[in-house]
């Protein structure tokens, strides 16, 4: 497999904490990422496929009208996406804001094989003060989240503060104690993929267990040639570190195709290892419906209309 990388990129800012990472080169990223999508996938590997992306999925309600009821409901969605008889596993979480954790964790229980995350740190911009920051965190972890999906600041990491950037980060990370950190960079706003880049490797040096793409609030949010420099990142990270560190694209991922072709990327990218829960996930409510739908086409031979399995 090609390098996307090229020269080592540095920047000319004085006084900043700054990792050495490549240059990425565009046309590579872009043209690989594509290649992905032009695989074709039948049968049984298919039906493999569709199931564990159901596995990865985090069912995510983030409105200024989510209630008890609705966590509840995202909730029952999320540890029997399908009816029985087609053996979909649970999804791997549900993403809620963190007044919403203690509604989630009483409906799901101490055991339950659904995680509970909660996104924190003025999300979705990230423009709180770091002591209102760490408080939501903390809040959120003393209810129950067993997940913390914290967004960057994008001013200041365009502004070149980027040691600020790392420092909030290994701050959250030790706020969150026993829960795992995502880092969400907003790659929308990030402008260009050296940036994706070095946000990729300042978040995995500062304590990321997982670096996410988006909010899901900004277009564009996950792209393929994005989440391929992301994954590149984390595989130089591991090679040089040998720490495994996670992927989550959020945003944009629609259709089971598109999902088919993200879990080939991350298999030819990062290997088998990576094709779990614990290292990969989709952020993409919208999917888990079209999932479902040729799931059961390919065990009913027909499509069930979309009528046919409820909203997440």
């Amino acid at each position: 497999m090609k390098a996307l990388v090229t020269a080592p990129f540095r920047s000319s800012a004085p006084s900043i904490r700054l990792p050495v990472v490549p240059t990425v080169d565009q046309i590579m990223a872009e043209e690989r990422a594509a290649s992905f999508g032009k695989r074709s996938i039948k049968t049984s590997a298919k039906l493999a496929g569709l199931k564990l992306a159901v596995s990865m999925m985090d069912l995510t309600t983030l409105e200024g009208k989510d209630t008890p009821g609705k966590v509840a409901f995202l909730c029952r969605k999320a540890l029997a996406p399908a009816e029985p008889r087609l053996n979909v596993p649970p999804c791997a979480a549900v993403c809620v804001y963190p007044n919403m954790v203690r509604h989630a964790r009483k409906f799901l229980g101490a055991d339950s094989p659904v995680q509970v995350a909660a996104v924190a740190t003025g999300f979705p911009s990230g423009q709180y003060p770091l002591p209102t920051k760490l408080a939501e965190v903390r809040r959120a972890v003393t209810d129950g989240a067993d997940e913390i999906d914290m967004v960057i600041d994008r001013g200041a990491f365009l502004a070149g503060e980027h040691a600020k950037v790392s420092d909030e980060i290994t701050a959250t990370k030790e706020a969150c104690g026993p829960a795992h950190l995502k880092v969400i960079f907003e790659t929308g706003e990030l402008v260009t993929y050296d940036n994706v880049r070095l946000a990729s490797q300042l978040a995995m040096d500062a304590g990321a267990d997982f670096i996410k793409t988006s909010t899901g609030k900004v277009t564009p949010a996950a792209t393929m040639p994005v989440t391929l420099v992301m994954l590149e990142a984390i595989r130089d990270h591991f090679f040089a570190t040998g720490v495994r560190i996670g992927m989550k694209p959020a945003g944009g991922i629609r259709t089971s195709k598109q999902a088919l072709a993200y879990l080939v990327m991350v298999k030819e990218t990062l290997g088998d290892d990576w094709l779990t829960p614990d290292l990969f996930r989709f952020g993409a409510s919208t999917l888990v419906n079209d999932v479902l739908m040729q799931i059961a086409k390919l065990a009913d031979g027909r499509y069930e209309g979309p009528d046919y399995f409820s909203l997440p």
